[in-house]
């Protein structure tokens, strides 16, 4: 389930650094907590769907190890991120 076009570019424009960011933390966890949202309401109404439930482990560990990145070198966007997206870290 990707993203739309506008919608991936209105998390872009909430979450980048500068004009031409595409690719910082912010915005790649951004935009993976956006996906994981979105299969949490697939699963509502697929619970037995097993395949795409390790699509979304796999989202959340990488959603984690970027977590942990930022945490470690940017500590002050780590928070400011975590409060924004409401992720309970």
């Amino acid at each position: 389930m990707a993203l739309t076009s506008e919608k991936k570019g209105g998390i872009l424009a909430q979450f980048r650094r500068g004009p031409g960011d595409t690719g910082s933390p912010e915005v790649q966890v951004a935009l993976l907590s956006e996906r994981i949202n979105d299969l949490g309401e697939h699963f509502a109404a697929h619970k037995r769907d097993h395949a795409s439930r390790r699509g979304l482990v796999k989202l959340v560990n990488q959603r984690r190890k970027l977590l942990d990145y930022l945490r470690a070198t940017r500590p002050q966007q780590y928070h400011e991120l975590v409060e924004r997206l409401g992720l309970r870290r």
